[in-house]
């Protein structure tokens, strides 16, 4: 993830207004699972959500089909969410079926809203399967397999003028990931991505459909559905060094991935077979 902005915002939104997120049908489903939308205003170091889709993201119901019957999510952005010329949407996707992996993507955007609100406050957006946070098992047709983890999650306060969890950050200390096959950030091409039409797009990877063009960079997983962006992969940085919570980056020649985890690289986890 990168903290440069996108010479233009994939899509324009406004506080109040409806919003479509769509995904590319190209990408494998995984049953379906948790998903999150989120905004950020500091490149995702914070990130409230604004909607989720618990239990059966991509289907209509119980499933372990890999083809998804859902590709566009439509809600309403919260009238307080604040104006802002960079701020990024953020989608994250728990699958129910297959290896414990993770997938999101992030996009820029613009917020438009007449009414002067200054913050938003919201439940924080959170990582199941990565380091520091807890592994969500296969849900083994149990879909309410971890939705405590989310309804669990601290507030969090986003902002243009700064973000502040509160009142701190949840102690995330289960078991790191198993198999851990997160789809690469930016420059990938893994579940269902968020795509643009007015819309950013993801696969079952996400397609986030806003009021906008295209969707920003995608991310790799498995054959899962991933947001389509298109950037390119991060520089590989040593774990330990500075990074914004939540970025992902491949490194050993895109054979692995790391996570920011509160400003610390996580320890280099291995891609599974064929993503």
């Amino acid at each position: 993830m990168s903290d440069v902005p996108w010479p233009q915002p994939v899509a324009s939104w406004t506080a109040g207004q409806p919003v479509t997120v769509g995904f590319q049908a190209d990408g494998a489903a995984h049953g379906g699972g948790h998903c999150q939308f989120a905004i950020s205003y500091d490149n995702g170091k914070t990130a409230a959500i604004v909607h989720k889709v618990m239990e059966h993201c991509f289907f209509n119901g119980p499933s372990n089909g890999n083809s998804a019957e859902v590709l566009k999510y439509t809600f309403t952005l919260p009238a307080d969410v604040p104006a802002s010329s960079n701020a990024q949407f953020i989608w994250i996707w728990t699958n129910a079926v297959g290896n414990r992996e993770l997938y999101t993507g992030i996009a820029d955007i613009t917020i438009a809203n007449s009414g002067g609100s200054k913050s938003y406050t919201g439940k924080s957006a959170i990582y199941p399967n990565h380091a520091g946070y807890d592994t969500i098992p296969e849900f083994n047709g149990d879909y309410t397999t971890g939705v405590s983890l989310f309804d669990n999650a601290p507030n969090v306060v986003v902002s243009p003028g700064g973000s502040a969890v509160s009142p701190s950050v949840p102690e995330y200390t289960s078991s790191a990931v198993e198999s851990t096959s997160v789809p690469p950030p930016v420059g990938h091409t893994p579940a269902p991505k968020p795509s643009a039409e007015s819309i950013v797009e993801s696969t079952v990877e996400p397609t986030v459909e806003v009021t906008a063009t295209e969707p920003p960079a995608s991310v790799e997983p498995t054959t899962p559905a991933t947001p389509v962006y298109t950037s390119s992969a991060p520089t590989a940085v040593p774990t330990g060094s500075a990074c914004a919570h939540g970025a992902l980056q491949c490194v050993n020649g895109n054979a692995g991935f790391q996570q920011c985890v509160w400003g610390v690289w996580s320890a280099t986890f291995a891609c599974a077979s064929g993503t």
